[in-house]
């Protein structure tokens, strides 16, 4: 008598045709999400070239450079979920200030 494996553990078929519904699921939310951080970073760079010295404090400044280090701290991270493993092509193309990735991964009290 043979015995068979069940049906759960064989590899499926959609491995052989090339396409993969999960995988495309996952890496379509990779993207959404990389998307996302994208926005955030932007944001965060934003506010922070609209900081002015005479209208804000120092202690403001310091806190929105901290917000934009995290942004792309969390951004940097997403693409290295993506595969994406150079970051100086997002450096140049965001403009990200060279103050705030000296901040990069530092922790704060």
């Amino acid at each position: 008598m043979s015995v068979r494996p069940p049906q759960s553990f064989r590899q499926s078929q959609q491995n052989s045709n090339g396409f993969n519904v999960l995988e495309y699921e996952l890496m379509s939310e990779r993207a959404d999400t990389l998307g996302r951080h994208g926005l955030k970073v932007e944001a965060a760079l934003a506010a922070l070239k609209a900081w002015t010295s005479d209208r804000q404090s120092a202690e403001d400044r310091e806190k929105l450079l901290n917000e934009a280090s995290d942004a792309v701290w969390a951004f940097l991270i997403q693409r290295e979920i993506c595969g994406l493993r150079n970051n100086r092509d997002a450096i140049q193309r965001y403009g990200i200030p060279n103050e705030v990735i000296a901040r990069l991964g530092a922790i704060r009290k």
